[in-house]
């Protein structure tokens, strides 16, 4: 199939949200990178809270995984990422955050992959919320992968997630800088105590005479404020909030039984957010009934966003998932 030919974005109609919103049409945006559609094995690739489906190529945000040679072979593979709609990358924005939760976001892209015509996709990975929304397609088409490989992630959100999502919630319905403030909170989620002592020693910025570690996230906060909607902000933060594979349906064990895919899980021993406990204790639940179950952890300091950061562990992890398929080929 080639590209010129598929409409982008893909419409979707006579959307009705699991809170029962309903909206007359969506705009689904893709990208597609790597071999053409329909040519070679495909991996679905979600982005994270503040991402988007820019996923490769010099600007992408996962380019160091992703690429010609890379862990994900741009040579081997056909890259498909989908932006979440409202995410703010191009006009269509959700001001009603609260009528989505994480699976209306998986619905939506099934939608899509079926617009695609895509029957099977080899892999679905995600970091973060994206893992999130990767859990959430999988217990809603069982036979859609044959890989599913959620990276800082889990199959729902802990009481601890939901807490600081209600606390970014708060600020960004309260704060007079909303998104600047929310940020600085959020990065106090996504790296670790050990990161910061690591990255900034109590250090004094000579020319503000602040600490290195209050001008850094000040920054931080400025930079996703001239990028981001708070719109997106609220709807994306939202979505983090409800991942759940359980909610109003069957049993965890009932849900992924009737999955053949291999699940390779990759927790983070420093994720403050999804954390290495409660992905091992995912791990173990779905040995109890499933042979091809699979867990790694990254070694780092540097918390929930390590797996931004560490991609020579990343690519360690998952050579033999993303190489064995180019062996084969």
């Amino acid at each position: 199939m080639k590209l010129e030919n598929i409409p982008n974005p893909i419409i979707i109609q006579e959307f009705i949200t699991e809170s029962d919103a309903s909206y007359h049409d969506i705009p689904l945006r893709f990208t597609l990178a790597g071999q053409p559609l329909h040519s070679a094995p495909i991996v679905l690739v979600n982005h994270a809270l503040t991402g988007n489906s820019q996923v490769t190529g010099e600007n992408g945000w996962w380019n160091d995984l992703i690429g010609e040679g890379k862990t994900i072979d741009t040579a081997v593979y056909t890259i498909l990422a989908f932006d979440v709609p409202g995410n703010g990358t191009n006009s269509f924005l959700i001001e009603n955050y609260l009528d989505f939760t994480a699976r209306d976001i998986a619905r939506i892209f099934i939608e899509g992959i079926k617009a695609l015509q895509i029957e099977k996709l080899f892999a679905i990975i995600g970091g973060s919320v994206g893992g999130g929304i990767a859990w959430e397609i999988l217990a809603l088409e069982p036979n859609i992968t044959e890989n599913l490989i959620p990276i800082a992630s889990d199959w729902k959100s802990t009481d601890w997630l939901i807490a600081n999502c209600f606390l970014q919630e708060q600020i960004l319905n309260n704060s007079s800088k909303p998104i600047e403030d929310a940020r600085i909170h959020a990065m106090l989620c996504y790296r670790s105590p050990e990161s910061f002592k690591e990255k900034f020693q109590r250090t004094i910025n000579q020319e503000l005479l602040i600490f290195n570690i209050e001008s850094w996230l000040a920054h931080h906060g400025k930079k996703l404020q001239q990028r981001f909607q708070l719109s997106s902000y609220k709807l994306m933060n939202q979505l983090l909030k409800t991942i759940d594979i359980t909610r109003n349906s069957e049993s965890f064990e009932d849900l992924l039984s009737k999955t053949k895919a291999s699940i390779h899980i990759v927790g983070i021993n420093s994720d403050l957010f999804f954390t290495a406990k409660e992905n091992v204790e995912t791990y173990e639940e779905l040995k109890k009934f499933k042979d091809n179950v699979f867990y790694s952890e990254i070694d780092s300091v540097h918390g929930h966003d390590a797996f931004l950061i560490e991609y020579k562990q990343l690519d360690h992890l998952l050579a033999d998932i993303f190489k064995a398929e180019t062996i084969k080929k």
